[in-house]
């Protein structure tokens, strides 16, 4: 993102300054919410601007929506995949912009949950560091190393929910707003990126007694967006994702929504990257086959947008949602893994 697009959306930026703890979750009509179900959010590229008021109106639209469907739907966690803090990350644990951009945003009771964060490239610009310090400072910023995994028991319905969060900095090297996926550098330590490969697969075999696995990371694996197709990710994880029978791999990194899943296969793939942006590019369309390209929202008038992910007895569902006024604007249904994984 470039200056000259904070500068454009600074006055915007000002009058919600000037309303925003005038605000109130709840001025829209509730969801009708079965109470056991379980459910938690999911939201990327969300990390505001680096100028006064230090989050955009996406951000703030996406904040105050979030925080009535975490309300509505009794939101137990919230998983943010990286670009939390624009454009060059932080600089320590008291760095200001943790405040600024999340603390002061983010701010009702209902977003007062466990944040389960990984870094994005911007992240990594600054001091990664200090973003997985920030764990010790806050009782809800869950970022304890670079890469981490945490199972969920969900007792009402006798299922387990199995995540996995990698660092695709560390994985495929870092980049700039305009290299494709096809063309990063690769990873700048080969230990250390082979040292998360063998991780991750130790994670993937132990967590086979899911009932729902879900991989998550910010580069995509597949996107038809700006960035399009992360290569390495496309050559390595995906061999994973279908060998160990992933449910979902959830992204950001492009600013939009998407759904795209391969022909013959039963991974998802989510692309949820619209949380302080959007931009409408399709500049990838020919890198995937047409069928595989199941919904996309590049629309800027939604003001932004992020995931809701319910499982109930019997499924799992994901459904986007628009920064205007909440609104549901697409839902997957996804099964249970076969339990012949037991």
């Amino acid at each position: 993102m470039k200056l000259l697009l904070y500068t454009c959306m600074l006055q915007v930026c000002a009058v919600f300054a000037i309303s925003r703890f005038a605000a109130s979750p709840g001025n829209k009509p509730k969801f009708q919410t079965v109470a056991n179900n379980y459910t938690f959010l999911v939201l990327a590229d969300w990390g505001g601007i680096p100028i006064w008021p230090y989050f955009s109106p996406f951000q703030w639209a996406v904040a105050n929506q979030m925080s009535n469907t975490a309300s509505d739907h009794i939101a137990k966690f919230i998983l943010a995949l990286g670009d939390n803090f624009y454009e060059k990350g932080v600089t320590s644990v008291d760095d200001p912009r943790f405040n600024e951009t999340y603390e002061d945003v983010f701010q009702w009771p209902s977003m007062q949950i466990p944040w389960y964060v990984v870094g994005g490239n911007h992240d990594h610009y600054g001091n990664i560091s200090a973003q997985v310090a920030y764990t010790k400072v806050s009782q809800r910023w869950m970022f304890p190393d670079y890469y981490h995994s945490h199972t969920f028991e969900i007792p009402n319905f006798n299922r387990r929910l199995a995540i996995i969060l990698v660092d695709t900095v560390i994985l495929c090297g870092n980049t700039h707003d305009k290299t494709t996926g096809s063309d990063l550098p690769g990873p700048s330590s080969t230990t250390a990126a082979e040292e998360q490969w063998d991780w991750l697969e130790k994670q993937l075999e132990a967590s086979k007694s899911a009932d729902y696995l879900i991989v998550g990371g910010h580069f995509p694996v597949w996107s038809i967006a700006e960035h399009g197709p992360t290569k390495i990710l496309v050559d390595r994880l995906l061999p994973l994702l279908e060998k160990y029978n992933v449910t979902a791999y959830f992204c950001g990194h492009d600013h939009n929504l998407q759904h795209i899943k391969q022909d013959n296969s039963t991974v998802e793939y989510f692309v949820i990257g619209s949380a302080d942006i959007v931009e409408p590019s399709r500049r990838h369309a020919d890198s995937i086959p047409p069928s595989w390209l199941k919904f996309m929202d590049d629309n800027v008038a939604s003001l932004g947008g992020f995931a809701r992910v319910t499982i109930t007895n019997d499924n799992m569902f994901l459904t986007f949602m628009t920064g205007l006024y909440g609104k549901d604007v697409y839902t997957v249904k996804m099964n249970p893994r076969p339990k012949s994984l037991d």
